[in-house]
């Protein structure tokens, strides 16, 4: 699909995302507007329809990531994740907005202190105490989303507390059925937000739970062999029937479950490292936490779930003839996939491997012997950027690929990494929808 396209399809959910939330302030409108009358109702009207959109936005976060084709093949899920992370910076904004209009309208109206309308509040009225559960955890889940909390996590422990969010929404709904005006007094508006909360129980229903568990029962993926690259790096192959009915393409990837004892309850993102065949799917893990040090250990035959294919990293994006691949360190994985299945004559494409040393280059005999067959070129960028700030500088760039301003250019690799080389780029004059990227991880 065309940019063009992918932005005329991604329309669609967009359009009907805002028509929702006029829809959700028509009724706050047609059902609170009236109450306003003076400081107190004015703040606690303001602070409900704060509450309506940000309840409103939470269930948008939740189908952001739940997997829906109609959403991540038109616009990508590094996008997707984009929007869930500037969506839920807004969700959570809007519920602590809420909470602290409604306290204030209320003390403003009661003429009581501070503290002894917070305890009229969670002892007096029913959902209250439960609301507030649920805002401490989105809250908890967004301090874990930025980006230092991130780098600090390990990725179980992110996810675990991630899971919290769908507790925190049934509890937001609890709250609205108990003491929401908006939505107890008015049947239209219940109606409403019972059939929001239902669609989007459906839908995770059957794309986060039905949808890979059929798709795996029905190619019967189970794990084939494991090899080990190198110390610290494993490659897992996973086995089935119908593969090719899949649709993989080099530079997508999945999320796997490995029904181990171990592995089971979590989920994690991997990239394809060789090119579909329509035989195997191979994903290449480098042992950065408990859970991918466990890998090693998957027994043959394992039965795994996965979720996919994701994302738009493919060559089905590309637009000009010569291509320019950058990896840096696990990021390799994708762009090794693509070496293999990108069409191309003989010096059309470009490989930058960035590693601190070289130790840290995975797969190396792979790139080098796919280069020679394909007539490929490796560059191997090797050093510390903390003492060398040139690597991968727009001269360096250019040193390395004097034509790139000319070329498509895929990228992956870790954030910082990823984010210094676009810049790179840019300075260099590659033009940045001629810049792909996909950034799968949590």
């Amino acid at each position: 699909m065309s940019a063009l396209g992918r932005r005329i399809a991604g329309g669609g959910p967009a359009f009907l995302a805002f028509a929702n939330a006029v829809v959700i302030v028509g009724l706050w409108v047609r059902g609170g507007l009236g109450d306003i009358h003076d400081a107190s109702t004015l703040l606690t009207g303001v602070g409900r329809l704060a509450g309506l959109l940000g309840a409103y936005l939470a269930l948008l976060q939740l189908l952001l990531l739940a997997r829906l084709p109609v959403l991540e093949r038109p616009v990508g899920f590094e996008r997707l994740t984009r929007w869930h992370r500037v969506g839920g910076a807004a969700c959570v904004t809007l519920l602590v907005v809420h909470a602290v209009l409604i306290t204030a309208g209320y003390t403003v109206g009661d003429g009581i202190s501070l503290p002894d309308e917070i305890a009229r509040l969670i002892t007096g009225y029913p959902g209250v105490i439960t609301a507030v559960a649920g805002l401490a955890l989105l809250v908890a889940v967004a301090v874990t989303s930025a980006a230092a909390a991130r780098r600090r996590l390990r990725y179980e422990t992110w996810y675990f507390i991630h899971l919290y969010a769908y507790l925190a929404v049934a509890l937001a709904f609890s709250h609205q059925l108990a003491t929401g005006t908006d939505f107890v007094g008015e049947p239209a508006a219940r109606a409403y937000w019972y059939a929001l909360y239902a669609v989007t129980l459906g839908v995770l229903v059957v794309f986060r739970l039905g949808v890979p568990l059929v798709r795996s029962l029905r190619h019967r993926l189970r794990v084939t062999r494991v090899i080990e690259e190198a110390p610290g790096v494993v490659s897992v192959e996973i086995g089935g029937v119908g593969l090719d009915r899949l649709g993989a393409r080099a530079g997508q990837f999945f999320t796997w479950r490995f029904l181990t004892r171990d592995h089971w309850w979590e989920a994690h993102p991997f990239s394809l490292s060789a090119a579909p065949d329509g035989r195997r799917l191979r994903i290449t893990v480098k042992a950065v936490g408990d859970y991918t040090r466990r890998l090693k250990a998957i027994p043959p035959g394992t039965r795994v779930i996965a979720e996919g294919p994701f994302g738009v990293f493919t060559t089905a994006a590309r637009r000009r003839p010569r291509v320019a691949l950058i990896a840096g360190g696990v990021g390799i994985t994708p762009i090794r996939a693509l070496l293999e299945d990108m069409p191309g004559s003989p010096g059309d494409i470009t490989v930058v491997y960035r590693a601190l040393q070289p130790e840290d280059v995975i797969l190396r005999h792979e790139l080098d012997e796919i280069a020679a067959r394909r007539g490929a070129v490796v560059h191997y960028v090797l050093g510390d950027h903390r003492g060398d700030a040139s690597l991968l500088s727009p001269q360096h760039l250019q040193q390395l690929i004097p034509d790139i301003a000319e070329r498509d250019v895929y990228l992956c690799g870790p954030p910082a990494m990823t984010e210094a080389t676009r810049a790179s780029l840019d300075r260099s004059g590659v033009s940045r929808r001629h810049i792909y990227t996909e950034r799968f991880a949590f």
